[in-house]
């Protein structure tokens, strides 16, 4: 048998309710494997206690003989982004703003994954209030790509994509506001997927752009991710962004076969539509040829590659860096010292509290776009930028929905490069550019997957990213699924 940290939630699932392993075994050996390996930065916060406790008790509920369906995740350890709030361990949303705060309640994403057995090791690094597409924002650490230990892992779930590639955990949840699950998943090898925004509760995740943010699974195969996505989607009545939506199941979608397909060509009769916008100019060579490859294979499988037209892609930068950062510039108002959070420890009066204790605890990124936000909020302002960009990013919606009026998924890389040295973007403005792919079907709310497609300069992995129409996770989780079927670049681990 393969070591245990090289098995991903379904194997261990397996191994679990065969009783050939225990939680409390399985999870001491990973709290080990965190130890070992801190120099990665990948976790902020482990509490060895806790996850021991939750351990004991999944095994006890299994010895009651209580599990069964809907308990696959029973437990399995698994960590959280620290941009969900929980009890049990800081929320700091990798900021110093919250350095320590504890949370009197979890946010309904952590809870539901508790409620399906899942052991939480602790909480993941990720760039402050999810401000960064490479997890260099931290106040804390900056996190280090296992496949390479010099570059950056992408962001801002930059955290949780180093833990799962690295083998410290088998999965782990993410959020995804412009694209921060689908590009670390991508520059490290791994699978991960942004649901339809809606699909899972917001309630207990520490905001960035409300209209944006949404939770997703970050594991080694997407058949991992639809376990995940089973016990984290659902309506929460105390989130007003939640949807009234059905909840599929998932996982029996994820290895099904679609009505007409074979089990050779599981993916018979898909139309998948290639973007001319997302296979031009800055993608590099390698990315454009392992993208390609991972096509061909789709292709071998049954599914169809027609071109379509994403007219708007470029447009979607400026509009997502007006309207993220209007809506952080809302959200982080209420960090002044005065309630919870950072306060100064000396000022001579209310205002200038308020000033020195936003200055201490802010990094220079997130002070960045709440000046950004507040300008294209302002009197004056509002209309040219904010209104434009409100407009905008529904003409991007429709560009998607007309797309779909000629294929079912549409596929093109995930990022436009592999990933980077660390300290090597200096110029934000840059850094923000190597979003554009991502950035779309975020602004449009569509869901999203990052799948490994192979390897591009200096080994490093490649993703391809998938889109569906609303509500069309189980297409995305399938597809991505028959691919790791034939082949084993989700298989492949780092050097680490």
């Amino acid at each position: 048998m393969k070591p245990l940290h090289e098995l991903g939630v379904a194997e261990l699932a397996g191994l679990l309710g065969d009783r050939q392993v225990s939680s409390v075994e399985l999870t001491r050996h990973l709290l080990d494997r965190v130890a070992a390996h801190e120099a990665l930065g990948a976790f902020l916060s482990v509490d060895e206690d806790v996850a021991l406790a939750q351990a004991a008790a999944a095994d006890a509920w299994r010895a009651r003989g209580v599990a069964g369906t809907g308990h696959s995740l029973l437990g399995v350890p698994i960590a959280h982004k620290d941009i969900f709030v929980t009890r049990d361990f800081p929320s700091t949303a990798g900021s110093r703003m919250l350095e320590s705060y504890r949370s009197p309640f979890d946010a309904t994403v952590v809870t539901r994954l508790a409620a399906a057995g899942a052991v939480t090791l602790g909480k993941l690094n990720c760039d402050e209030f999810a401000m960064g597409g490479s997890n260099e924002n931290s106040a804390y650490a900056v996190a280090r790509n296992p496949w390479d230990t010099g570059r950056i892992p992408g962001g801002s779930s930059g955290g949780s994509a180093v833990a799962v590639a690295a083998r410290l955990v088998p999965a782990a949840t993410g959020t995804d506001t412009g694209g921060s699950v689908r590009q670390p998943a991508s520059l490290t090898g791994i699978t991960g997927i942004k649901p339809t925004y809606g699909r899972c509760s917001r309630y207990g995740m520490i905001a960035f752009a409300s209209s944006l943010d949404q939770a997703g699974p970050m594991a080694r195969s997407a058949l991992d991710c639809a376990h995940l996505l089973q016990a984290m989607s659902g309506f929460d009545p105390r989130d007003a962004t939640s949807a009234e939506q059905p909840v599929p199941d998932f996982v029996a979608a994820t290895t099904g076969l679609r009505e007409g397909a074979t089990a050779a060509q599981p993916l018979k009769g898909l139309r998948i539509g290639l973007p001319k916008e997302f296979f031009g100019e800055g993608v590099t060579a390698d990315v454009l040829a392992a993208t390609r490859a991972a096509l061909a294979e789709l292709e071998k499988l049954g599914a169809t590659l027609v071109e379509v037209s994403l007219p708007r892609t470029e447009l979607s930068i400026p509009v997502y860096y007006i309207i993220a950062p209007a809506e952080a510039s809302s959200n982080l108002s209420r960090f002044d010292g005065v309630r919870y959070g950072h306060r100064a420890s000396a000022y001579k009066d209310l205002d200038e509290m308020y000033r020195k204790s936003r200055s201490e605890g802010f990094g220079s990124e997130v002070k960045r776009r709440i000046m950004i936000g507040t300008y294209v909020l302002s009197h004056g302002y509002y209309d040219a930028y904010y209104l434009q960009a409100q407009k905008l990013r529904r003409m991007i919606a429709d560009d998607f929905q007309a797309a779909f009026q000629a294929c079912d998924l549409i596929a093109g890389p995930v990022a436009p490069a592999v990933a980077r040295a660390i300290g090597s973007q200096t110029d934000p403005v840059a850094e923000y550019l190597a979003d554009i792919f991502t950035l779309p079907a975020s602004l449009a709310g569509l869901p999203g997957i990052s799948v490994p497609a192979g390897f591009g300069e200096g080994g490093l992995p490649v993703g391809l990213q998938l889109i569906g129409n609303y509500w069309q996770e189980a297409a995305l989780l399938h597809t991505g699924h028959a691919l790791q079927q034939v082949s084993d670049w989700h298989l492949k681990a780092p050097p680490v």
